[in-house]
């Protein structure tokens, strides 16, 4: 490495952490959100309420077709315009922006929100009939069979697909680029430009997102040992 790569590297350190940290926070917040979401759309997904159910088919149909990068999109510069309209309407002048955490953590969480819903579904369809069907002899209330059967037997089957939907999310921040929001990938791009030392840029961001994602893994991995205490150890494949 010569002077000048490391003169901008370490120039370029402080932005560059800035910008791992702010992808950090939106992946948690989008993540959460999009849990919520998921847990929603998995209840109305089997609801008895046909409406409901069609509701919910739709939503996480039509969310998983449209590409993440066209929602971003779509949000940052056609939701402006729209909201920027609606208010003139209303007789509040000036345009209306936007803003780019917002526009990332709304259309990720979005997005995350209707995998979700699919994992955590199938994952309370695999919970054994006899199961539920004991909690309702005992009297228990939609809340209390909810968070002391549904959730404790459900989690050892959805983790895995949750798993993988985090390491998606985090891989997916990057996509915020495109509207120049100062995620990590954009810090990299402007570094990257600012030096013209690309490759080495470019590898500290892959070694930066593989950081992230190997210590997500290890921590779903524990989190999964876990949560199957007391059952059969399963055998890898």
């Amino acid at each position: 490495m010569n002077n000048v790569s490391q003169e901008g590297l370490l120039d370029w350190a402080g932005p560059i952490l800035h910008g791992a940290l702010t992808t950090l926070e939106i992946a948690v917040l989008a993540y959460a959100i999009g849990l919520v979401l998921g847990l929603i759309g998995a209840s109305a997904r089997l609801s008895p309420w046909a409406p409901l159910r069609g509701l919910a088919t739709a939503y996480s149909t039509a969310v998983r077709a449209v590409p993440e990068l066209l929602l971003i999109i779509l949000l940052y510069y056609a939701g402006s315009q729209a909201l920027t309209t609606l208010t003139n309407a209303l007789g509040l002048p000036g345009q209306v922006a936007i803003n780019g955490f917002v526009t990332a953590v709304g259309v990720l969480a979005f997005v995350q929100g209707a995998y979700m819903t699919e994992v955590l579904r199938g994952a309370i369809l695999a919970i054994p009939r006899g199961q539920l069907e004991a909690a309702d002899a005992f009297g228990f209330s939609a809340w209390t069979r909810f968070h002391r059967i549904v959730i404790p037997a459900m989690l050892p089957n959805a983790l895995p697909g949750m798993s993988n939907l985090w390491l998606i999310l985090i891989k997916d921040t990057a996509l915020i680029s495109v509207i120049g929001f100062s995620e990590l990938f954009f810090t990299i791009q402007q570094a990257a430009a600012s030096t013209r030392a690309h490759f080495l840029f470019y590898a500290a961001a892959g070694v930066i997102y593989l950081a992230m994602t190997l210590s997500s893994t290890a921590l779903f991995t524990r989190l999964e040992r876990r949560v199957r205490r007391g059952q059969p150890l399963r055998e890898e494949a």
